[in-house]
C-alpha cells in the first residue's frame, strides 16, 4: 500500500514536473515580443522577480541536507531558476534606467536573503525536521508571492479593461500547476507544499476568470487601434501626394 503509494506520488511529482516547466516556459512569446520590440511596453516585472526568489527558496527546501528523498522539488526549481534569470536578463536589456535599477536592486536583496537563509539553517540548525520547518514555512510565503504575482497587472487591467499584458499561458499554467502539486501533497501529507498550492490553484482560477471577462474588449482595442493606424498611414499617404503635387488644381 505505502509503495503504491509512493509510486503514485512519484508520478504525479512528475506530471508537476512536466507542468511547472510549461510554467516556466509560458511567458517565452511575451520575451520574444520584448526582444523583437527592444522595450518592455507595459509588462511587469513582478512576476519573474517573484518566480525567481520562489524558485531558490524550493531548491533549498529539497536539499538532502533539509528534505530528503526531495529530487524532483530540486529538478523542476533549478531547472526554473536558470530560466528566470534569462528572463530577467533581458527585462534589464530593455528596460529603461529607473525600472532596470529598480529590478537589480530587488535581484541582490533576493539573493542575499537565500544565501543568508542556507547559511544560518545548515549551520545553526542540526535536525532535518527543524530545517524543513524554517525553510518550508518560508518557502510557502515564496509561493504564494509567485501564484499572487499576475495579480500586480490587475489595476491596469482594470483601468484599460484590457488583459494585453497580463499573459494568459502564464495564468492557464499557474492554474494547472497549483492543482498538480496540490495533488502531490495530498498523496503523503505536506503542508509546506499544500498550503501554497491550494492557494495558487485559487489564484490561477482568478486570473483565468478575470482573463475571460476583459478578452473580448481587448481584441476589439486591438482591432481599434490597427484600424487607427491605417487610417493614418492613409492620410499621410494622401497628404504626401498632394504636397508633391501643390499645382493639382481644377481645369476646365
Amino acid at each position: 500500500m505505502l509503495l503504491n503509494r509512493d509510486n503514485a506520488r512519484f508520478a504525479v511529482g512528475v506530471i508537476g514536473n512536466i507542468i511547472a516547466l510549461i510554467l516556466f516556459l509560458s511567458p517565452l512569446t511575451t520575451f520574444v515580443r520584448i526582444w523583437k520590440s527592444k522595450s518592455v511596453e507595459q509588462f511587469s516585472p513582478v512576476p519573474y522577480l517573484a518566480t525567481f526568489i520562489n524558485c531558490g527558496l524550493w531548491v533549498m527546501y529539497g536539499l538532502p541536507w533539509v528534505t530528503p528523498s526531495s529530487l524532483l522539488v530540486i529538478t523542476i526549481n533549478g531547472t526554473g531558476l536558470g530560466i528566470e534569470i534569462v528572463y530577467l536578463t533581458l527585462f534589464l536589456l530593455y528596460s529603461d534606467r529607473k525600472q532596470r535599477t529598480k529590478v537589480i536592486i530587488i535581484v541582490i536583496v533576493e539573493i542575499i536573503f537565500v544565501v543568508a537563509l542556507g547559511f544560518v539553517v545548515l549551520t545553526f540548525v542540526h535536525e532535518p525536521k527543524k530545517r524543513a520547518a524554517i525553510v518550508g514555512s518560508i518557502c510557502m510565503v515564496g509561493n504564494i508571492m509567485m501564484y499572487a504575482a499576475p495579480l500586480s497587472v490587475m489595476k491596469l487591467v482594470i483601468k484599460t479593461k484590457s488583459v494585453e499584458y497580463m499573459p494568459f499561458f502564464l495564468s492557464f499554467f499557474s492554474f494547472l500547476n497549483g492543482v498538480s502539486w496540490t495533488s502531490y501533497a495530498l498523496i503523503r501529507f505536506d503542508a509546506y507544499i499544500l498550503a501554497p498550492n491550494s492557494m495558487g490553484t485559487l489564484l490561477g482560477l482568478a486570473q483565468l476568470l478575470i482573463y475571460a471577462a476583459f478578452y473580448k474588449s481587448t481584441k476589439r482595442q486591438m482591432a481599434a487601434r490597427e484600424a487607427k493606424g491605417e487610417t493614418v498611414m492613409t492620410e499621410k499617404s494622401v497628404s504626401g501626394r498632394v504636397a508633391q503635387n501643390p499645382r493639382n488644381d481644377s481645369r476646365v
